[in-house]
């Protein structure tokens, strides 16, 4: 079932192609974030993130009109992203990642915090030591929340190879993290 925002964007993709083109920054101002996320987590600094963020939505707009409304349009918008830091990356071989981007909130104390910055230090590790492919679906699952159906229209990969992507990778993480607290 398509929630109201994901209807509103299959409305707004209508319009745009229908000739409302200054519509098309709602979906950038909407889906700008976690396109720069991917960026960020393909290419580890901020200059690249944002050309690689520009660059999606340019391919995005031009290839509007193709998009069918099968899937959502996030879903639709981030198989781009996802091809075109692919065909970036292929040329750097580097991979963050969204793992090591989040933030301890403020809630907790001092004491709560330090605990907190080294359980997620423990983590960022675990998931740096992830072979690639874990670690785009990991990502793509837990951070980006997208289902498995959408990782394979994103990733290509059949759905089967996902599922055992993410299953290996917590099962890789669960023992990293166990010797871990077991102060290995």
């Amino acid at each position: 079932m398509m929630t109201d925002r994901e209807a509103d964007d299959q409305r707004i993709v209508t319009g745009i192609v229908s000739g409302q083109k200054e519509l098309f920054r709602v979906l950038v101002h909407r889906h700008e974030q976690a396109v720069h996320g991917m960026g960020l987590s393909f290419f580890r600094n901020a200059e690249d993130a944002a050309d690689f963020t520009q660059e999606v939505f340019l391919k995005a707009y031009h290839s509007l009109s193709k998009f069918e409304g099968r899937s959502r349009f996030s879903t639709w918008l981030y198989k781009i992203a996802y091809n075109t830091a692919l065909n970036g990356i292929s040329r750097r071989k580097e991979y963050q990642s969204l793992a090591e981007g989040e933030v301890i909130p403020d809630r907790y104390t001092p004491e709560e915090a330090l605990l907190q910055s080294a359980a997620k230090e423990a983590v960022i590790e675990a998931v740096k030591e992830l072979p690639d492919k874990y670690r785009i679906c990991v990502d793509l699952f837990f951070f980006y929340d997208r289902s498995y159906q959408e990782i394979e229209l994103i990733t290509g990969h059949p759905i089967n190879t996902i599922k055992s992507h993410v299953f290996r990778a917590k099962k890789l993480l669960r023992q990293k993290l166990a010797a871990y607290a077991e102060g290995e």
